[in-house]
């Protein structure tokens, strides 16, 4: 078993002051796989006064050398890939093809890209011809709290950390208690690309912990939290009296339209989004609107494709889900699905249980729902398991008021062969993102949503913008 004691403060590894041990779960096997200490207050407040004292120099420095610094840690990060990739399939149960792959991947992907953005970005810029002496600054926001989530945690970590970092902000990474282990593997990558002391910190500790903490205190200037939109609105609630910043990336419960034209893969390639990592993932594609004259064949073809997903062992080798996060996530996902069925929904794919040959680990049986309404609690609550629920509907209208009917608005799918239909789809439907017949959106495209799934973007220059404050300034002297 490992064990990771240690917080990375100012620049060096150090014992917590009121650590309290934390086993975190194999969810392979059930098994404790590493023991961490979670820190308290006084843990918290050591990060946030290295960071504060840190911020001055940070912010000084020219954004050209806080770039240098940020591609030697792509340099690193590539090669400590596979030792990322290990973390994640131990503690968060990606299979570990996939963790390699996407997991890992999803790092070198925003970091790449936040490069390309933030070199031709202007951090000073004139308001316009018509006011020559007037100049547009753009400033770090100050101490950074980065509260970051299990289910994609190297996505999360460089969405914040790479953001932060070249906006000039220092910061303290609270990664998920769920899945720290590769937050500290990366804390060693960025104390070897150089990073001047106190710039970057790292304190594990829980959500009423160290992350209450972090949202209440005074010298944090903001808060940048991916989770639940429970959690999110507590942050909010915290930061308030401070008047801190606050963004967050929160829940989703995407609605994926499919219209009687769709392309033949339309389908299947639904059901494969929705049960990779998983179901782990804010953005999937949960609810399936099917336009009733190929409801039928579409939810034949659901099932079929549901029942041809294999579940394994994160440790193997191959194309197949590993388990959900652990047994509080599992206890919940199972339960949503039996009141789908007590409910009245068509259970025509998975259900309850294990599957089959399982009898340990946190493993959920694909499932899939028919003649799911979206009034039922399946289609309203974010599940954040392998689990789809398919709601047929008839007209554009009636598919674009079952799609904006959830709280939610992060992201939304439309499949169809009528690009007229498609643009006059996505304008109206309410969400941060929408994605077109499997299109992904390209490098550097802002991650965010509405409503409750909450607020600002991450990513390529939005992600940048997010961590900095404008500063007008009139009279300034022409160079």
């Amino acid at each position: 078993m490992i064990e990771k004691r240690q917080f990375y403060i100012n620049g060096a590894w150090v014992d917590p002051i009121e650590g309290r041990d934390h086993h975190v779960i194999d969810p392979s096997t059930e098994e404790p796989c590493a023991v961490i200490s979670l820190g308290g207050q006084a843990d918290t407040d050591a990060a946030v006064a290295a960071a504060k004292a840190a911020f001055p120099a940070w912010m000084a420095t020219p954004p050209e050398e806080r770039i240098a610094l940020v591609e030697k840690l792509l340099e690193v990060y590539k090669a400590r890939g596979d030792d990322l990739a290990q973390a994640m399939t131990t503690e968060m149960g990606a299979p570990i093809d996939m963790s390699r792959a996407s997991q890992v991947g999803a790092g070198t992907w925003h970091i790449s890209n936040f490069l390309k953005a933030a070199k031709e970005f202007k951090f000073s810029r004139p308001l316009g011809d018509h006011a020559p002496n007037d100049r547009i600054v753009l400033e770090p926001v100050g101490v950074c709290a980065l509260i970051t989530p299990w289910n994609w945690p190297m996505n999360q970590v460089t969405l914040k950390v790479i953001a932060a970092a070249i906006s000039g902000c220092t910061m303290v990474l609270k990664p998920s208690e769920e899945s720290p282990l590769n937050a500290i593997i990366f804390a060693e990558m960025m104390h070897e690309a150089g990073f001047p002391k106190g710039v970057f910190n790292l304190v594990n500790g829980d959500g009423v912990g160290v992350g209450s903490q972090l949202s209440c205190h005074k010298d944090v200037d903001m808060v940048s939290f991916t989770g639940s939109s429970r959690a999110g609105i507590a942050i909010s609630k915290a930061a308030a009296d401070t008047l801190k910043r606050v963004h967050l990336e929160l829940g989703g419960k995407g609605a994926n339209i499919i219209f009687a034209d769709a392309d033949d893969k339309a389908v299947k390639r639904g059901v494969m989004h929705m049960m990779n990592n998983s179901g782990q993932s804010c953005n999937a594609p949960s609810r399936m609107l099917v336009q009733k004259g190929v409801y039928e064949k579409a939810v034949e073809t659901a099932a079929e494709v549901a029942n041809s997903v294999t579940v394994g062992n994160a440790h193997d080798s191959g194309r197949h889900i590993g388990p959900v996060v652990n047994e509080a996530q599992f206890n919940k996902i199972q339960g949503l699905i039996q009141k789908g069925i007590d409910e009245g929904a068509r259970l025509v794919a998975g259900g309850t249980g294990r599957p089959e040959g399982f009898n340990r680990g946190f493993f959920v049986k694909p499932t899939v729902f028919a003649d799911v309404t979206n009034d039922m609690t399946i289609a309203r609550e974010e599940i954040f398991g392998p689990v789809l629920s398919i709601i047929p509907f008839e007209t554009e209208e009636e598919a674009i008021r079952i799609a904006n009917d959830t709280v939610y608005g992060l992201t939304n799918y439309i499949q169809t062969q009528d690009s007229s239909k498609s643009n006059r789809v996505a304008l109206q439907l309410r969400s941060g993102m929408v994605e077109i017949n499997g299109q992904s959106r390209g490098a550097g495209a802002p991650f965010g949503g509405m409503k409750q799934s909450g607020n600002g973007r991450e990513g390529g220059v939005w992600g940048i913008e997010d961590f900095l404050e404008v500063k007008s300034v009139a009279g300034w002297a022409a160079e």
